[in-house]
């Protein structure tokens, strides 16, 4: 192998790259079929491979499957739910849209994962997150998103539920003081993986082009020098 040469074979960065662009955040199209151990630990595992500041490890995997503890966290959500929709009463149409949109899979996923976030794993002193204090729970995102891609690998589809009050959370899955839940996922396998996300499926928000999002240089600055002629006029092609 040439130095510097550590690029994946064709075969592989399809994979991957149809992994990425396939994954959706899943919310109605589960069906009942439980995750075998092996497939559930190499979905786990990759998520603890995750890069994190300092070498942290920051995370744990609360795995829920009673189905009173996943009622209770349902209620959790329709509460919150309510809650957003009264943040909307002036603006009627949205409002009604938002009441029509499926938002969560707790009680129709094959199992539910509560991943948190500990600060003090390894003690007071995390090298990398001295000036940053985000970058603990910005490393158990990172391990969401393997878990989430692991998960499309293997068939298995992940709806992430943010309309939940953390509170509840904490008091349901007996989390301690210090530890921070940041993600209610549900898993389970689906009837299909959707060709666009639900959110613009239904037409919530439109998908913005990558070159609205890329800046040249300087925060703001969308138009390219000589520099970035080339990767400019083949953003402006996807």
């Amino acid at each position: 192998m040439a130095a510097g040469d550590y690029a994946l074979s064709n075969s592989e960065k399809d994979g991957l790259y149809k992994a990425i662009f396939s994954r959706r955040d899943v919310r109605s199209h589960f069906i009942q079929k439980e995750i075998p151990d092996d497939v559930l630990l190499r979905i786990l595992n990759a998520a603890h491979h995750a890069p994190s500041v300092g070498f942290s490890q920051p995370w744990n995997f609360v795995l829920v499957k009673d189905r009173s503890t996943r009622q209770q966290v349902k209620e959790s959500f329709e509460r919150e739910r309510e809650r957003s929709i009264k943040m909307l009463e002036g603006d009627r149409e949205k409002q009604e849209r938002y009441s029509k949109l499926k938002l969560e899979g707790i009680l129709e996923s094959a199992l539910n994962v509560c991943v948190t976030y500990d600060p003090t794993r390894f003690g007071p002193f995390v090298l990398g997150r001295t000036s940053i204090e985000d970058t603990g729970v910005y490393s158990v995102c990172c391990a969401i998103q393997n878990l989430w891609l692991a998960a499309r690998a293997e068939g298995v589809g992940v709806g992430w539920v943010s309309i939940l009050s953390n509170e509840d959370l904490e008091r349901l899955l007996e989390i301690p003081a210090h530890v921070k839940p940041v993600a209610y996922l549900c898993l389970g396998y689906v009837e299909e993986f959707a060709k666009k996300p639900d959110l613009e499926r239904a037409g919530w928000l439109p998908r913005m082009g990558l070159s609205e999002v890329v800046c040249y240089e300087k925060w703001g600055r969308h138009e390219s020098d000589d520099k970035w002629s080339g990767l400019a006029s083949s953003l402006n092609n996807i």
